[in-house]
């Protein structure tokens, strides 16, 4: 008989659920979960994006204007995208079209796209340090294509004096690290030619 209660003891013991939660009960997690649900339901719906601090609105507001069209490319084998992207965005909330051709294009591809895309300007990112392979191959295709008058401009690890020489060849702007991108949508304003 002593060993018979010692397993109802146990079995006692056993049924007795501890909570699953590590913070507390299940009621208290499916509270909080209830809160945050009602808090996201009560946001209004987001106002449109609005451009920083001394930026003109879009482009596209003023009628009789066209805003700029920009083709963001990451030539080569290079992966890491984000600078390309984070400018892409910044162009684009500064009323400009943008085109991101995304990862691992050829110079036929990015230029293939510019004259299909029509757009007015260039920008590639390389991080490679192909770029005195990249930006050459560009520019001959373009001017191949009759499209020397699309504006091309680059950004990436470039040294100094690779700099130079890819100016002489025909690039517009070399944007090093660090560049901002106030800085980016300035240049391209002022260095691009509208259209009416």
């Amino acid at each position: 008989m002593a060993k018979s209660a010692r397993t109802k003891a146990r079995s006692k013991k056993s049924s007795v659920k501890k909570p699953t939660h590590p913070r507390g009960s299940r009621k208290v997690a499916s509270k909080r979960l209830a809160v945050k649900r009602k808090s996201t339901k009560s946001v209004a719906p987001s106002a449109p994006r609005s451009t920083s601090p001394g930026t003109p609105p879009s482009a596209s507001v003023f009628p009789g204007t066209t805003p700029i069209r920009v083709l963001v490319a990451k030539p080569g084998l290079d992966g890491h995208d984000r600078g390309a992207k984070v400018v892409a965005r910044a162009l684009r909330d500064a009323g400009m079209e943008v085109i991101y051709t995304g990862l691992h294009q050829t110079p036929e591809m990015i230029v293939r796209s510019a004259l299909q895309e029509d757009v007015q300007c260039i920008g590639m990112s390389i991080l490679s340090g192909a770029h005195m392979t990249l930006f050459p191959e560009v520019m001959n295709l373009l001017k191949q294509h009759d499209a020397g008058d699309i504006v091309v401009f680059g950004g990436g690890i470039i040294p100094k004096a690779d700099v130079e020489k890819l100016k002489k060849l025909g690039v517009s702007q070399i944007f090093l690290p660090g560049t901002s991108t106030h800085a980016i949508i300035d240049w391209i304003r002022s260095s691009v030619p509208s259209r009416e």
